[in-house]
């Protein structure tokens, strides 16, 4: 039994269009109204219970079967025939036609409708699951607005479509509309429900400045953006181009099943033609009608569409699942690859950590009165002159003491301040002079530190006042909230080793791994270093499973591309590195890996759960088939069965219930 619509999405076609099973299908658009499809099946039915009850009829006991026969039977009629005048004599449509008329010619009249009936019911029922699994990548479209507000230089909005918007254009979105192009926010503040690409549920607040992508939800109010990029290249457009290329890709079980039912179609229409044909001519030309029933037994259950339908819907549906949980699977063989993953390594800086430097404690000199509030506040006042990621953590630590500091902190201003490139920043600040910067700024006034150093690995800021040494303040880079729960999921599904590969100091990176339970790291690494690393983990783990690389840096590219399995953190990962992945994670939640390995798990269990299903009740009827001990209905209904039990087991993907 094969599907005639979920061909179209490049899920179990050839080039020439065959699904493998030797079928080739018509491809329809739009899925058909419900009682189009329902109402030949109904005739056909009604038909077959009055056969039934009223026969035997005094004359031509056949004909109200035929009757029931033409609404289910004509269209495969129609389909064989097109495929043989085409050359294809090796196709399901066949198979059915000469079950149906062999089952005529030897008297079983109900069994050749029921054969067709059920068949219809059966494909009735895929062409629905296949249709509810391509609406669930399809609904990505539905993220698209139709038009984009555009704000012009004296206020006036005019609606156009989004392609048509050009870079650096003002658009407006109302509350509850979707953003329809990336850009920069230019509202004050605003607040977005992120969830169609990311799967987070909790709303993302966003300042001025900052990037808003495109298929994000304003809630609460208008805002505007300045246009970044243009459609094409807007997040929202690559998530719906990966997800359709994605299509493309097939698992290795997806290409095992299509060769394999190259090969098992021809063989079992022999073995029905010799099962047919070499025991009545063995038994001096007796017995033809008993063996060719059994032949057509053995034909209506050979059919292999169960597996051609059932294994890439299964894929579909995992990349379909994974796509609503911000995670972006470029295909179904990387669903295959991460079922397999036993090491996962992770860049630290953007991806374990947020990337965004915090004060972890301020120290003053001894002896200094100043007080570590005053200090904070006083080379704040000098940072505020500098853009560096360092000086904006300080500042924002002084802003965040509370009221009475920030107002302090606001009546402070730094006169004459000077940078000296690689060192740091001089300037005056009530009165006295500051010096803020390494302990190698401090040393080239002559000033001792003291050689006050760190175990922990922070960032320090040493700072000088009126030519003595008044005390330092210790910044860190800070795991993501989520980090920790990640590495511990990883370790509970029997991943068997977790490494970090950084660029930064030992110091840090040891208590990164510490914090958060991580089995090995590796610090001082450029990125050849990097690769280096990659290439003797995946050495060592050669025998024992495949090994994943999660990144967000332009410089993780080269370990993504060597590594079995490339993760891109997508959030805010570098366009470099989201290409050159195999799984991009929308959001910047590190546990979000251990969600597409259960994902990948489930696919691979389902696919061969399907397989051994359909491939056991078949051989099983077969066999009994040819020994006469199953009957076209049951060899029906079987075929059915096994069919739609393949396909209502790939919604357990969903729920995870297996």
């Amino acid at each position: 039994m094969c599907n005639k619509h979920h061909h179209e999405h490049g899920h179990c076609h050839d080039n020439d269009g065959s699904c493998g099973c030797g079928c080739h299908h018509h491809h329809e658009e739009n899925e058909a109204p419900m009682w189009r499809a329902l109402l030949p099946m109904a005739v056909a039915a009604l038909l077959l219970i009055v056969g039934i009850v009223a026969n035997p009829l005094p004359a031509w006991p056949w004909a109200v079967f035929v009757l029931a026969y033409l609404p289910v039977g004509l269209p495969i009629l129609k389909e064989a025939g097109e495929e043989i005048a085409k050359g294809d004599i090796f196709n399901e449509f066949t198979l059915m036609v000469l079950a149906t008329i062999g089952a005529f010619a030897i008297g079983e009249y109900p069994e050749a409708v029921a054969v067709l009936l059920f068949y219809s019911v059966g494909e009735y029922f895929q062409d629905r699951a296949v249709g509810r699994a391509r609406r669930d990548i399809q609904s990505l479209v539905n993220l698209r607005p139709d038009t984009a507000t555009v704000i012009d230089h004296d206020g006036q909005r005019t609606n156009v479509k989004p392609e048509a918007v050009e870079v650096g254009s003002v658009i407006e979105v109302v509350a509850g509309e979707r953003v329809p192009l990336d850009g920069t926010l230019l509202t004050e503040r605003g607040d977005f429900d992120t969830a169609a690409l990311t799967g987070e549920a909790e709303p993302r607040s966003i300042d001025a400045g900052d990037e808003v992508a495109a298929g994000m939800i304003a809630i609460g109010r208008v805002v505007r953006v300045r246009v970044l990029r243009p459609y094409a290249k807007s997040a929202l457009q690559r998530i719906m181009t990966m997800v359709e290329d994605a299509a493309s890709r097939k698992s290795h079980a997806e290409m095992f099943i299509r060769r394999f039912a190259r090969v098992y179609t021809p063989v079992v229409i022999a073995l029905a033609a010799l099962i047919a044909l070499v025991p009545p001519l063995l038994a001096g030309g007796t017995g033809w009608a008993v063996w060719l029933y059994r032949a057509l037994v053995f034909l209506v259950i050979s059919c292999p569409c169960a597996l051609v339908v059932s294994v890439p819907l299964a894929y579909f549906r995992g990349i379909g699942v994974a796509s609503r949980m911000g995670i972006l699977f470029k295909g179904g063989n990387y669903l295959d690859a991460v079922a397999r993953l036993s090491h996962v390594v992770f860049d630290k800086t953007g991806t374990l950590t947020t990337g965004q430097f915090v004060v972890n404690q301020v120290t003053c000199a001894e002896g200094e009165t100043v007080g570590a509030d005053n200090l904070l506040r006083m080379v704040a006042a000098v940072e505020r002159k500098s853009t560096h990621p360092v000086a904006r953590a300080i500042v924002a630590a002084a802003d965040s003491k509370g009221d009475t500091l920030a107002n302090a902190a606001s009546t402070l201003v730094a006169d004459m301040v000077e940078e000296e490139p690689g060192l740091g920043l001089r300037g005056m600040v009530a009165g006295h002079e500051l010096l803020v910067g390494k302990a190698a700024l401090l040393e080239a006034h002559g000033i001792d530190t003291g050689k006050t150093e760190t175990t922990t690995g922070d960032t320090m800021v040493y700072c000088g006042m009126d030519g003595h040494y008044a005390g330092m303040i210790a910044l860190g880079d800070q795991p993501r909230p989520e980090a920790a729960k990640g590495i511990e999921r990883l370790h509970a599904l029997g991943i068997k080793r977790t490494c970090v590969l950084s660029g930064d100091r030992n110091a840090a990176v040891e208590r990164l791994a510490q914090t958060l339970g991580v089995d090995e790291w590796h610090a001082d690494l450029l990125p050849e270093g990097k690769v280096e690393q990659m290439q003797r983990i995946k050495q060592q783990c050669a025998d024992t499973g495949k090994v994943a690389f999660v990144g967000d840096g332009i410089n993780d590219a080269p370990v993504l591309a060597m590594s079995d399995v490339g993760f891109a953190m997508g959030g805010a990962g570098s366009d470099a590195a989201v290409e050159t992945a195999d799984v991009v994670i929308q959001s910047d939640n590190p546990s979000r890996v251990a969600d597409a390995i259960m994902i990948g798990r489930r696919t691979r269990s389902l696919v061969r759960y399907n397989i051994a299903l359909a491939l056991g009740i078949k051989v099983a009827v077969m066999l009994a088939g040819a020994l006469g001990y199953a009957s076209l209905w049951a060899a029906v209904l079987a075929d059915t069965g096994v069919a739609l039990l393949c396909v209502a087991n790939t919604y357990a993907i969903r729920s995870g219930s297996r």
